[in-house]
């Protein structure tokens, strides 16, 4: 029988000989149940296009267990086939330095210039364009500004983000910090609504049965571990 201190030396080295790549993680750890994959490394049978019934043929691709955007071509959003109300989002991203996209949720396909409430991803820095904190990440684009001052990681770097609505109340959460919070239709949002340029899109800031969305906006983008679940 080999001695105690052997045998920790073996599981020591084993250990050190274990190496997970970046793309085979596990899933940012959750808690609750009911949670259902939107994205599991492989399928996108969660997903059409924006405004029809399959997958955009260009814009996106799936490598190494990541969905990633197409830099530089004729894409178009992704959005879920099913539509939500009340749910608890969750997904892993990260943007090329200089990158933007973002995901939008409440959204429809009744109204394409403004179709829903967009969750800010962008290099806060080193984006090639001056930026307001109405455009930083984890705000309420170009409505409500989120207070990210240590959680943001560089572009390049792996960010977890959550969503949360139930009732009325709306929470964005960025690597585990609560970063903004805010009311349907409280005098905040309709004066952030007035304000922005969605104020003259009917219906925006309602809350609705609405489909989630990830944005193409031409820069390279990766997600990992997406899923979601529904919240009575």
């Amino acid at each position: 029988m080999p001695s105690p201190r052997l045998a920790i030396l073996v599981l020591t080295l084993a250990c050190q000989a274990i190496v997970v790549p970046v793309s085979a993680q596990s899933p940012t750890p959750v808690d609750g149940t009911g949670w259902q994959p939107l994205f599991d490394g492989h399928s996108l049978d969660a997903w059409r296009g924006y405004r029809r019934e399959t997958l955009p043929e260009h814009g996106w691709a799936v490598s190494d267990g990541l969905l990633k955007t197409v830099p530089k071509v004729k894409g178009s959003e992704l959005i879920t086939r099913k539509a939500y109300r009340d749910f608890e989002l969750a997904w892993d991203w990260r943007v090329a330095p200089g990158g933007n996209n973002g995901v939008k949720y409440f959204v429809t396909e009744a109204r394409p210039s403004a179709p829903g409430h967009e969750y800010q991803m962008i290099d806060d820095t080193g984006y090639p364009a001056a930026l307001t904190p109405l455009q930083h990440t984890a705000g309420f684009y170009d409505v409500l500004a989120a207070r990210t001052d240590t959680a943001l990681r560089p572009a390049g770097e792996w960010n977890t983000s959550r969503i949360i609505v139930r009732g009325t109340r709306v929470e964005h959460w960025l690597n585990g910090q609560h970063v903004l919070t805010y009311e349907l239709g409280s005098p905040e949002v309709k004066a952030g609504i007035a304000a922005s340029k969605f104020r003259n899109a009917p219906g925006f800031g309602d809350k609705i049965d609405g489909h989630i969305m990830l944005t193409y906006h031409q820069d390279e983008c990766w997600y990992r571990n997406i899923r979601i679940r529904e919240l009575q």
